[in-house]
């Protein structure tokens, strides 16, 4: 019997969200002070893959990492911190690497990676946690950004990509045991659904896929990244369909795909229910070349408001994240100004779309 977890959230609207490594008492405080009610738990891992932009070392949060699974009483703790700042814990924000690595790849160690995986769906479904986002990219063949100071409005600094700035990029990458095709890739992917979404569907937790980042067909540095278009998405869905799996929806990831209009990406998924949560972010430029932008840049590949309005059309009733923030004068390791200027910009996006008003 499938669980329906306590903290029904159907009665909620399209609103924003905050993704957090730390859950010490000011950044949840900050979190609440600027009109946020959601956010999203970052883990460490003791390895140290970081999927925040922030260096904080606060022990208010949670490690996970292959055979290491935060406990039920952990989680329950860590959602009711969140609540007694006024916030709603609602999910884990992504595995790492090294949580599904030997998955992917095949590789000797897949089934323990599987056990810990399941066994971290059980535990966030007993703690109420509603979601369990994850990445499925090959780490270490290239860089995910080969600019980390591309100079914005202002002098801010973004960061960006470009295939030119990369040496031999399609090679096997060091470290790379062999080049590996699609179709084993697609395999092992298809057998870790098999595997895991029964599990989620029985413990009440959406599992959410996250684009391929860069989103590119070439097989940079000799491992394929499959999860780098439109259909790619099509097929993941329909892999093995399961009412518990949908998109982690990077805007910003979409839009760097070229030939491909946001708008429909999210009518089309946003039609079929498979759209979990949302990270709100735009670039300048699509592959093979682009940059990260302020999500109010004129210049940027899609305009964020019919975004939002077409949310508000599929009737995505979800949380909208601003994920990777610009550097800006002043700022904090973790953007507590620049995340405070997306999240101000997001509110002011959704309270036009709800009154059917253009900024």
């Amino acid at each position: 019997m499938t669980q329906v977890l306590s903290n029904s959230l159907t009665a909620l609207p399209l609103r924003g969200g905050l993704r957090t490594r730390t859950l010490s008492d000011d950044r949840l405080k900050f979190c609440r002070q600027i009109g946020v009610e959601d956010i999203f738990l970052d883990h460490r891992d003791p390895r140290g893959d970081v999927f925040a932009d922030e260096g904080s070392q606060d022990e208010e949060t949670i490690t996970i990492d292959e055979g290491v699974v935060p406990s039920v009483s952990e989680l329950v703790q860590a959602r009711r911190r969140a609540a007694d700042a006024g916030l709603r814990l609602m999910g884990i924000q992504s595995l790492s690497y090294n949580v599904y690595g030997k998955i992917m790849l095949g590789k000797e160690g897949k089934e323990r990676q599987l056990e810990t995986i399941k066994e971290l769906v059980r535990n966030v479904g007993q703690a109420d946690i509603p979601i369990l986002g994850y990445q499925w990219n090959p780490r270490g063949v290239v860089p995910m950004r080969t600019s980390q100071t591309v100079s914005l409005r202002g002098d801010a600094r973004g960061r960006g990509f470009d295939i030119d700035d990369l040496d031999n990029p399609c090679e096997k990458a060091p470290g790379v045991e062999r080049e590996y095709d699609e179709a084993e890739l697609w395999n092992n992917y298809e057998r870790f659904l098999e595997e895991v979404l029964p599990v989620a569907e029985e413990a009440g937790v959406e599992m959410a896929l996250h684009p391929a980042d860069p989103p590119t067909a070439e097989q940079l540095g000799g491992v394929p990244r499959l999860f780098r278009s439109f259909e790619a998405f099509q097929r993941a869905m329909d892999l093995v369909p399961s009412d518990n799996h949908g998109l982690k929806l990077c805007l910003g990831c979409f839009s760097e795909m070229p030939d491909t209009d946001v708008t429909d990406v999210i009518g089309y998924f946003g039609g079929k229910n498979d759209i979990v949560f949302v990270h709100f972010r735009d670039v300048v430029g699509t592959w093979p070349s682009f940059t990260e932008t302020f999500v109010d840049d004129e210049r940027s590949n899609f305009d964020a408001l019919e975004a939002i309005q077409a949310l508000q059309n599929v009737g995505f009733d979800g949380v909208v994240v601003p994920d990777h923030v610009p550097k800006i004068t002043g700022d904090t390791e973790w953007g507590h100004r620049s995340r405070a200027h997306a999240i101000a910009y997001l509110n002011g996006l959704l309270d036009c779309s709800r009154h059917g008003s253009r900024v």
